[in-house]
């Protein structure tokens, strides 16, 4: 049996669909969906270099990478390859072929340092090891069964606190923009994020196919932005939070859980099952918002780095 590995091909349906299923399998504590991994494809600026690669054994696609370069970091030279294989299909060398592949491409596009998230399961942590890659920060996965848990009871409004919806600013998304580019600037990570094209932000995040517009929920202070919690949901029951911050001029009040709260009670209400969210490990205050909505974690990946200089 022979491992090959060849770019997803964004016209095949079943393909698109095969990739999407290899990475549930592999991962199955994010929402994966043929619509979510073709607009990603489609829409990450050309600067990136992105790829999505798919290893195929005898016809079946058993591997998948997707990686590119960071490109709305400050500093240059920093790639990115994830790398997931069905776990079923393990040790056949699929996950070394798109190893070696990504790495050839980011290289040839002048990344000089790359990163890669592991699960933290010993033989993930050994293979990364074995490619040249080094533990950095963990961060975890964590799941919230809406259909048998208690979500904490909706409080009451603080005055001149209101709470909009992603749909109620159709006409004008840029508050949520500029709360999404102050926070994710603030969130830990070895790779520094500024988000400054609003433009590509619309067409990256805005329109992402499965941003859920009634369940993001922005809190506003007096008519300024001042909190959020973008929602993805996948048709199916499933829901996952995509950020929640607060601008730095509001943080300590409480908005981030009480945007999150009013979105999980709306998310119940229309039917989700399930909610997933995921954590920097050293993020102790989200955790905590997340212990008290009644999120456990399931699982715990490890960013792994390497140098290429």
């Amino acid at each position: 049996m022979t491992v090959i590995v060849r770019d997803l091909r964004p016209q095949d349906p079943a393909d698109v669909e095969s990739f999407a299923h290899v990475r549930h399998l592999a991962l199955p504590f994010v929402l994966w969906t043929p619509a979510g991994v073709l607009h990603r494809l489609v829409h990450t600026p050309p600067e990136a270099h992105y790829r999505s690669l798919a290893a195929e054994e005898d016809g079946e696609v058993i591997g998948t990478a997707q990686l590119g370069l960071a490109h709305d970091s400050p500093e240059p030279g920093q790639g990115y390859l994830n790398i997931y294989v069905r776990p079923d299909r393990t040790r056949r060398g699929a996950g070394a072929l798109l190893v070696r592949t990504a790495e050839e491409h980011l290289a040839a596009h002048g990344a000089t340092r790359l990163f890669s998230w592991v699960l933290d399961e010993p033989q993930n942590r050994v293979f990364a090891e074995r490619h040249g890659y080094r533990a950095s920060r963990a961060a975890h996965f964590l799941r919230l069964d809406l259909t048998n848990g208690t979500l904490p009871p909706l409080q009451p409004l603080p005055p001149g606190v209101e709470l909009r919806t992603a749909a109620d600013l159709a006409d004008d998304p840029r508050p949520f923009f500029e709360l999404d580019a102050e926070t994710t600037g603030d969130e830990p990570s070895d790779v520094d994020t500024e988000f400054t094209d609003y433009d590509a932000w619309i067409e990256e995040n805005w329109k992402h196919p499965l941003l859920d517009h009634a369940l993001t929920t922005i809190a506003f202070v007096d008519g300024r932005p001042a909190a959020f919690s973008a929602a993805h949901t996948d048709g199916a029951g499933r829901y996952a939070t995509a950020m929640t911050g607060t601008a730095r001029a509001f943080r300590g009040r409480g908005l981030a859980k009480l945007t999150k709260n009013a979105s999980l009670h709306r998310a119940r209400a229309a039917g989700v099952t399930e909610a997933l969210t995921g954590n920097d490990a050293a993020n102790e205050p989200m955790l905590a918002i997340n212990k008290w909505f009644g999120y456990e974690i399931c699982a715990t990946e490890v960013r792994h780095v390497r140098e290429l200089t």
